[in-house]
């Protein structure tokens, strides 16, 4: 039964946007993806955002696009998050539910199955001209190829190496190489900021549980912003990807700051969590889930500044009771939080986490 929850709950995080296990506990579940090599150039030898443009994806395929695509679906929300950043939207006909958060998503169709995964038929019925396809669609890729599909599938992104490879990628499959370029600049001189803030600050330790006793531990995208925002990531000394740990291991790390996903999580009050530093001080740092789980440049920028901004104040108080918590979501261009659409999908993500 626990390896069949295991597998359940993998393939659910793969979407990468979901609502809280078990009642909305940090809202999220573990992210598999398919990992190789990508390769992209173009087959006239000018400018890097010229077609035809011959493309070797992770899977080992090579599709050619004969001129940039007019429509555009994507069956997981971190290439959807980066189409918007580049300034494509207006060219993407099919996003998932768990896309819901982007401006004007719902204006697009819904290309998520009913259970896991999306509907090869929802996605031949948008039209499109390129299917991006990362993370949890691995295993639709052939169906999506056998339906007459032009698919390019991601390689796993753990870091933000992999996520500026992949915000390359996108903009030049799509014709938008310069706004990629801009994205990856912002990116990275948000990291050099962060990691400036935080150099001389202690690291105090903390923890993303993700429900069921799952959490995000080493080599995992999650990991590395963490570490980035000035956290010693304590799952990273159990293991890599998304483990699951006892209680008796979780009160023996005793991180003094948890990450949830919303404000007054349910989880700070759950065994083992609240009798640990965290649980016993209120120390809850909230990252909106779609910005903690997607591998993408703005989800890099919100969670980082959002981690720095609670280890700065978690020094400051050292130790003073209460949250050390701050929000990630208002205020950022292009990009529109629908609470009710969150509260939906945690409920939803708690009923499929649990199916074998």
């Amino acid at each position: 039964m626990r390896d069949s929850f295991a597998v359940a709950i993998a393939l659910l995080v793969t979407t990468a946007l979901v609502g809280g296990v078990a009642g909305g506990a940090a809202g999220a579940q573990p992210t598999t993806e398919m990992t190789g090599g990508s390769d992209v150039h173009q087959t006239d030898g000018s400018g890097e955002c010229s077609f035809p443009l011959e493309v070797t994806d992770a899977t080992g395929e090579t599709i050619t696009l004969e001129e940039p695509p007019e429509r555009i679906t994507t069956t997981n929300p971190s290439a959807a998050q980066v189409l918007w950043e580049v300034g494509a939207e207006d060219r993407v006909v099919g996003v998932t539910q768990y896309a819901a958060y982007l401006d004007g998503a719902e204006e697009r169709a819904n290309v998520s199955a009913e259970g896991l995964g999306v509907s090869v038929e929802r996605v031949v019925g948008t039209e499109p001209d390129l299917v991006l396809a990362p993370n949890a669609s691995a295993d639709q890729v052939e169906d999506l190829r056998n339906a007459d599909l032009t698919v390019y599938h991601f390689p796993e992104a753990t870091g933000v190496a992999d996520i500026a490879d992949k915000t390359e990628t996108i903009g030049r499959l799509v014709g938008e190489c310069d706004a990629a370029a801009e994205t990856n600049a912002e990116m990275n001189d948000t990291v050099e900021e962060v990691r400036d803030r935080t150099a001389d600050l202690d690291r105090p330790a903390a923890l993303y549980p993700l429900g069921s006793g799952y959490v995000a531990a080493g080599n995992t995208f999650i990991d590395e912003l963490m570490t980035i925002g000035g956290l010693e990531n304590v799952a990273a000394a159990e293991g890599e990807g998304y483990p699951q740990l006892s209680d008796e291991v979780v009160l023996e790390m005793d991180p003094e700051l948890i990450l949830v996903n919303e404000p007054d999580s349910p989880i700070m009050d759950e065994s083992p969590y609240v009798d640990t530093t965290a649980g016993r001080e209120g120390n809850a740092v909230v990252v909106e889930v779609h910005w903690l789980n997607q591998p993408a440049p703005r989800s890099v920028m919100e969670t980082t500044t959002t981690i720095a901004d609670a280890v700065e104040e978690h020094a400051a108080e050292e130790g003073d009771e209460g949250s050390g918590a701050s929000e990630t979501g208002e205020g950022v261009p292009g990009f529109g939080v629908v609470a009710a659409v969150l509260a939906v999908l945690a409920t939803l993500a708690a009923g499929v986490g649990r199916r074998p």
